[in-house]
């Protein structure tokens, strides 16, 4: 199945960049568990990986790409710089790339705002390592639209993706609108995390269409251009929870996931 993707600003040689809907994460995922983890999603299909250096798991997910086959070009790879890491971006991209055994990244994201004042010193100096060809693309992480303004006003370059936990029940098509008005793609985490799979809304649907409440979530999140990127250690569910492209939620069926968000 091919997943679609949304495009991001060029690269700093000018080649096209874009990010699949549909990834994989791997939060809370370490070690051999991380290895093997990315190898079942990269079997089932997956094409954009997300890890951070606070995860500890690049070199895992590093080796998991490098053994599994896929051609580097294929395959979308997302890091962050921990906000502690203020300061030493610069070093903390190269053991990144180190570890991810990678040339470059696909999207380096700032992971958290670091302390008061410190962001527009660490996002001038993203910048430059775009700029430098070791981040294809750079964005953020848990900011606000007021923070990614400032950004996008002190450097002159905006960010390409905010990262943010989202699902059904945080929906507010106002903040998606604020963000793209902007010209920066939504990416949710936690997908399952903000969602009771087990809502009447959502498993009516599941059973519309002959799958589970989880894939209901993930095709909602497709089907409104936000990018998710669910995670899972279970090789049963890392490929279910990529089999969405065999049916779409019909208007009624999204406003009525959408509808999650004033039940709670």
């Amino acid at each position: 199945m091919s997943i679609p993707a949304l495009p991001l600003p060029e690269a700093a040689d000018g080649s096209a960049v874009e990010m699949p809907l549909l990834g994989f994460g791997t939060w809370q995922i370490r070690g051999e568990s991380a290895y093997r983890a990315v190898r079942t999603a990269l079997d089932a299909g997956y094409r954009h990986l997300d890890t951070a250096t606070m995860y500890g798991n690049e070199d895992e997910v590093g080796r998991a790409v490098a053994d599994s086959g896929v051609p580097r070009d294929q395959v979308f790879i997302t890091t962050k710089l921990p906000p502690d890491h203020a300061g030493r971006e610069d070093a903390t991209l190269t053991e990144s790339l180190r570890a991810l055994r990678v040339d470059a990244v696909d999207l380096w994201l700032i992971h958290w705002p670091p302390s008061r004042g410190r962001s527009a010193a660490v996002w001038d100096r993203f910048v430059a390592l775009r700029e430098k060809g070791l981040a294809r693309a750079i964005g953020v992480s848990n900011y606000d639209v007021a923070d990614i303004s400032e950004l996008s006003s002190s450097a002159g370059v905006t960010p390409a993706v905010n990262q943010i936990r989202f699902g059904p029940t945080l929906w507010d098509a106002g903040l998606v609108r604020a963000h793209r008005d902007l010209g920066v793609v939504v990416e949710g985490y936690s997908p399952f995390k903000t969602t009771d799979l087990g809502d009447p809304a959502l498993t009516g649907i599941a059973e519309a269409h002959g799958v589970d409440a989880a894939r209901v979530v993930l095709r909602w999140h497709v089907q409104h251009e936000v990018v998710v990127i669910p995670k899972s250690s279970s090789a049963e569910r890392i490929a279910t929870n990529f089999d969405i492209g065999g049916f779409a939620l019909t208007p009624d069926e999204m406003a009525a996931v959408d509808a999650l968000a004033q039940r709670h």
